[in-house]
């Protein structure tokens, strides 16, 4: 089997196999490009391996012109500059020692040895230049059945970086298919080892949340991660029903996939701190948690936070009922949206001022908003 993907065959990827076996070395594409490019997903990162040592992979790239980074030198990493776009060429190698979060490694021979250090057999995939795909663990039917499967034995491969519990949840997300199920000794092995979660740093945690909301469709996998105590040890309090139902207003809707508003209704405590979230982002699920919870009027939920924001918790609040996003409630949105009130501080000024200043025009926006905008400046001041 070849990959046919047009970054396989030319430009800056080519350019830079063509520098390490011009020199007699051996590459190859790894991971995630030729996954993706095998089922016609986006190719992502660019990534190479080869049995050149990282100084001598800096050399080549230095010699034929091209700008060479040691981003991740002791673990045989170099980003190589082609064209402007990145590819990070890593030396063949393998894991000698393991602290649940770092790896010590030394140099491998062989792509096999290389492959054994991965996380999931679809990961695994490796291709020549010329496309040629090269499955030393069996990982290419897994990748065609949907089955995310760690490589070796999974309770071993967690052990190596308990960031692979939630990864095993985010790829079953992405790749998985729903229809065959979470893979079985995956998910034992995950719930085995749920205290490496606590040694995790948080801003780990939440990039790979962030991923695993961001699927087209994460229900399935985010009920996995609940059933074996995985989710309930990050957010305690979080349930998954109303995730589910959310997913289909979506679709039906035509919303694009948005973490934020997926965890809001994943409920739970402490999302800001478990995630690392941003203050915008923490922020943002306040506003919809609140908007769920309360019953401000569509258009006023348009003015107040803006059309997207507000379609977003319309579309929570349709799910709570389990029922679709009323179209006519999204457009009294993106009507309130775009409304200005009419009058201004500078209108009652000077004879009102300071803390009644506040007042007033919090007042004369209330009624202007309860009349659905209708209220002129002359009747509001009125």
């Amino acid at each position: 089997m070849r990959i046919e993907a047009p970054w396989a065959k030319t430009g800056p990827a080519q350019a830079v196999c063509a520098v390490l076996t011009g020199a007699g070395y051996r590459a190859w594409f790894v991971g995630g490009c030729v996954r993706n490019a095998l089922i016609g997903a986006k190719p992502g990162d660019l990534d190479l391996t080869t049995d050149a040592v990282p100084d001598r992979v800096l050399e080549l790239a230095l010699t034929a012109g091209l700008r060479a980074i040691p981003t991740g030198i002791a673990h045989g990493t170099v980003t190589i500059l082609a064209e402007n776009q990145p590819i990070e060429v890593t030396t063949l190698r393998r894991d000698v020692a393991t602290d649940g979060r770092h790896a010590v490694v030394e140099f491998a021979d062989t792509i096999d040895q290389d492959a054994r250090r991965r996380d999931f057999t679809m990961n695994a995939l490796y291709a020549l230049p010329d496309g040629t795909v090269i499955d030393p663990l069996g990982g290419l039917p897994d990748l065609m059945a949907g089955h995310v499967r760690f490589v070796g034995d999974p309770e071993a491969r967690i052990t190596e970086d308990y960031l692979r519990i939630l990864r095993f949840f985010r790829f079953h997300a992405w790749y998985g298919d729903p229809s065959h199920g979470i893979d079985a000794d995956g998910l034992a092995a995950c719930a085995a080892h749920l205290d490496g979660l606590d040694g995790l740093s948080r801003e780990r945690v939440g990039a790979e949340m962030r991923k695993l909301l961001a699927a087209p469709d994460p229900a399935p996998a985010v009920a996995a991660m609940r059933s074996c105590g995985a989710l309930l040890r990050l957010l305690p309090g979080a349930g998954t029903g109303l995730l589910t139902v959310l997913i289909h207003v979506e679709h039906v809707a035509g919303l694009p996939p948005d973490p934020i508003r997926r965890l809001a209704a994943l409920g739970g405590d402490g999302a800001q701190d478990a995630f690392r979230l941003r203050n915008a982002e923490a922020a943002k699920l306040a506003r919809y948690r609140d908007g769920l919870e309360n019953d401000m009027p569509a258009d006023a939920l348009g003015y107040h936070l803006g059309a997207a924001e507000a379609v977003d918790i319309l579309a929570l609040r349709a799910a709570a009922f389990e029922r679709e996003l009323d179209p006519v409630q999204a457009q009294s949105a993106r009507f309130g949206a775009v409304q200005i009130c009419p009058v201004r501080a500078v209108d009652l000024m000077p004879a009102v001022q300071g803390p009644a200043l506040g007042r007033a025009l919090k007042d004369i926006e209330t009624r202007w908003i309860a009349s659905g905008f209708g209220l002129s400046r002359a009747q509001l001041l009125g």
